[in-house]
């Protein structure tokens, strides 16, 4: 993890991590993905922005080409579901054969393995499937199920099962270099988006490493939007936040701050 000094010294430095999200039951609707939103704000709270997320299919040659291309354009980078016990379990296979590594079963992990299973049936050839790891590989402990993640290079291979997806993650909390957290708040009005995009163009310009997100809703018949404004400095935020609700007063609405 950043040290602040190493955060002083590269102040603009922004960490960056891509999802690959694999499973046939997610892109046919059969499973609702839920680890999208807990990898995000896992990563926030370690200084990594989730930059973009992909999903694919149960196919080798299709995950191995997402992993080489997110893997190339992100500091990181975390793939869930796939390395379950049975055949079309190929999360390891496909990752593998992009890096260009065989697949070998880890010693820890067989043993891990071993213990957990000694009094649930034994290891048998299926529940070995889940100790096979990329050569060079190392392991991302799993308290729940014995079958531990895996972690090769900056790629982390993850469960699929949300609860213990998020797991894995709290064993890597504060163990990957990363930035500045990214803060928020938000402010709303009942006002159309188009008839204040030019504030909030504006104001964002005018505050430096600010974002400002608008999202429109729809009410008991009226129109209205929440501003969130984003930023890794806390008085950035607040500054563009009274801007906003300055500029909105200014054209005759009603500001609400932490939004309606």
């Amino acid at each position: 993890m950043t040290t602040p000094e190493q955060q002083a010294e590269a102040p603009d430095r922004i960490w960056k991590a891509a999802l690959l999200v694999i499973g046939d039951e997610i892109l046919s609707g059969r499973t609702q993905d839920r680890n999208v939103a807990q990898v995000a704000l896992w990563l926030n709270l370690q200084g990594i922005r989730l930059a973009e997320v992909r999903v694919v299919p149960d196919d080798l040659a299709l995950i191995g080409e997402a992993v080489l291309q997110l893997k190339a354009r992100n500091d990181y980078l975390f793939t869930t579901g796939g390395i379950g016990p049975t055949h079309d379990d190929i999360t390891v296979d496909a990752i593998a054969a992009a890096l260009g590594v065989p697949v070998v079963i880890h010693p820890r992990a067989r043993a891990v393995l071993d213990e957990y299973y000694a009094t649930r049936g034994g290891l048998t050839d299926a529940r070995l499937r889940m100790a096979r790891v990329p050569e060079g590989a190392e392991l991302i402990e799993n308290r729940v199920s014995g079958a531990p993640g895996i972690r090769i290079g900056n790629i982390f291979i993850l469960a699929g099962v949300p609860h213990i997806a998020g797991l894995m993650l709290e064993a890597l909390s504060n163990r990957l270099e990363g930035g500045l957290p990214l803060l928020s708040r938000t402010i709303g009005c009942w006002v159309p988006e188009s008839e204040v995009a030019d504030l909030l163009r504006e104001t964002e310009k005018a505050h430096a490493g600010s974002q400002i997100g608008s999202y429109p809703l729809f009410r008991e018949g009226k129109v209205g939007a929440n501003f969130v404004v984003r930023s890794t400095d806390r008085a950035t935020i607040d500054r563009c936040i009274a801007a906003i609700g300055v500029g909105l007063t200014a054209l005759g609405y009603q500001a609400f701050d932490e939004g309606i």
